[in-house]
């Protein structure tokens, strides 16, 4: 996608990442271990550690190209490892293969590490040799130390119960103190804005989220969720739902024995006969929720946080294998799907701007249990998964139901003032076209009637709501306005920046703050018709 409004966009992808004097035989690497495997699993890799390792599987295999994607807050460069017969890792080169794009974050909260050590043992083995029929469909496209600043802050004490890794482990948030799970919409760091530039110049077919769970004590060594936005479309969702998802828990059921469920939690709500099991949010700020509003395929995987840390890494890397396995046995049709709903016009449909749990049914739920356990060089109690599996009846509450819904216009106007706006529009890769001369349309202007903020700040931000309506309305539009068209392949994304009612949009964001405490009136137009 070419973003038409002249804004200085850089792609943040570098032209490679130096690894001269690096030459690694096969024999060197069947003897390269992660820190992790190096210390029978205390310990966890530090950000040299993953470069140094990264850096001696590219240099030792003509199929992996290591480059970098961004840089943090703090200036350490974003490894990202392109793996699959591709000339280097440059962007255009990889799109040129017409193959299939898989991305692989790990480490986006840096105390939940098994992601990150767990896609270093695949790289190894795809250096190896291992898993080459993958490469005939599939490019992968791995970023193993996505908040790579935030890893560096160990602590014994991160993670609280969290069984290991017991020499410590990483941060939550970034260096400026952002949780980079919740900034997928604002981009307030450098870190999300190097991951949507990667998402607009790769543009993967895939997503794939590598996370670790520290909240109920179930049965599941993996939970794993699929996007949960209403507005996704719903191909994308009903192909991991019915195939792709128990396609990868069947995989890792046969690897490893262990169970695999869909993502969620245990709440016994007042007054319920029986408990419901909550999956998480359902807005974009979630990488998995973003992902599926771009239109791809999103994987979010959840290791169980009282499993012991070794069975965390292999049960991540066992998914991991299962959903890319069933990537590379239905390459095309991933393709296919991504390309009709590129495709798929949203211009006068009606989409949500807000939604609430849904209850889908009673479901068996495999509960667990644990022991407590003692930390050897902290002293605090951790938690250590029993074996141990019990089933218990719960409500289904693992997808979400419009609440609030708004028709879908052709096109916004954004006021050429509103640079905030448009530098966010642009981050995220929309395509955009100032008027070149005036013109006089009819538009809906929204008249706000009423607005709060949030009395907590989050993430930096006190959240704005609006409510009021729309008007019809015959407006001069100003040569330099710009037009967002929702005919493009972002245009579930650009409802949801743009709505003045989104619950995750850029109002709710704080970006027009100045303009709706001063006038009264959202500042952005929107048509209904293209003409």
């Amino acid at each position: 996608m070419n973003n038409r409004f002249p804004l200085l966009c850089l792609s943040l992808v570098a032209a490679g990442w130096p690894v001269a004097g690096l030459a690694q035989s096969r024999a060197d690497l069947a003897t390269l271990l992660t820190r992790a495997e190096r210390t029978d699993y205390q310990e966890t890799s530090r950000y040299a550690d993953v470069v140094d390792f990264v850096e001696r599987v590219a240099a030792a295999s003509s199929k992996i190209h290591l480059t970098r994607f961004g840089y943090t807050f703090e200036g350490r460069g974003m490894p990202l490892l392109v793996v699959g017969t591709v000339e280097d890792a440059d962007a255009a080169s990889v799109r040129a293969t017409g193959k299939t794009r898989v991305f692989i974050q790990a480490n986006i909260h840096a105390g939940e590490v098994c992601g990150k050590e767990a896609m270093q043992m695949l790289l190894r083995e795809i250096a190896l040799g291992q898993h080459a029929e993958w490469l005939d469909s599939l490019v992968l496209l791995i970023a193993p130390i996505y908040n790579a600043d935030g890893n560096e802050r160990v602590l014994l004490t991160n993670r609280g119960r969290q069984h290991g890794p017991l020499a410590g482990m990483g941060q939550r948030p970034n260096a400026q103190g952002f949780d980079l799970n919740r900034d997928h919409m604002k981009l307030d760091s450098p870190e999300a804005r190097a991951l949507v530039r990667l998402m607009t110049d790769y543009d993967p077919h895939v997503g794939i989220d590598l996370h670790t769970t520290n909240g109920t004590r179930h049965g599941y060594h993996i939970t794993y969720s699929p996007p949960l936005h209403p507005n996704t479309n719903p191909a994308i969702v009903d192909l991991l739902r019915e195939e792709w998802l128990p396609a990868a828990q069947a995989y890792m059921k046969e690897d490893r024995g262990w169970e695999s469920f869909y993502y969620g939690n245990a709440s016994q709500r007042e007054g319920a006969d029986v408990p419901g099991w909550y999956t998480f949010d359902y807005r974009p700020r979630f990488n998995n929720n973003y992902l599926g509003l771009r239109n791809r395929f999103a994987i979010l995987s959840e290791a169980y946080s009282y499993a012991t840390f070794e069975e965390r890494v292999l049960a991540t890397k066992s998914f991991v294998e299962g959903a890319v396995r069933f990537a590379h046995l239905n390459a095309s049709r991933i393709r296919q799907a991504v390309s009709e709903a590129d495709r798929s016009p949203v211009a006068g449909t009606t989409l949500g701007v807000r939604a609430e749990p849904h209850d889908g049914g009673e479901i068996t739920i495999l509960m667990g249990e644990v022991d407590e356990v003692r930390n050897p060089y902290s002293g605090a109690t951790l938690l250590e998964r029993r074996d141990v599996i019990r089933d218990v009846s719960m409500i289904d509450y693992g997808t979400f139901e419009t609440v609030e819904s708004a028709s879908v216009p052709a096109y916004y106007v954004v006021p050429a003032d509103q640079r905030g706006v448009l530098e966010k529009l642009a981050d995220h890769g929309v395509m955009m076209e100032p008027l070149a001369s005036p013109r006089e349309a009819t538009v809906e202007v929204f008249r706000i009637d009423s607005t709060s903020v949030a009395a907590r700040e989050f993430q930096g931000h006190r959240e704005r709501t609006v409510f009021g309506h729309y008007e019809d309305v015959t407006q001069r539009l100003p040569a330099g306005a710009v037009v967002v068209r929702t005919d493009q392949p972002l245009g579930r994304l650009v409802f949801t920046l743009l709505e003045p009612r989104s619950d995750d949009g850029l109002l709710n964001w704080n970006v027009l703050d100045d303009f709706v405490e001063r006038g009264g009136v959202y500042p952005i137009v929107r048509a209904m018709s293209a003409r």
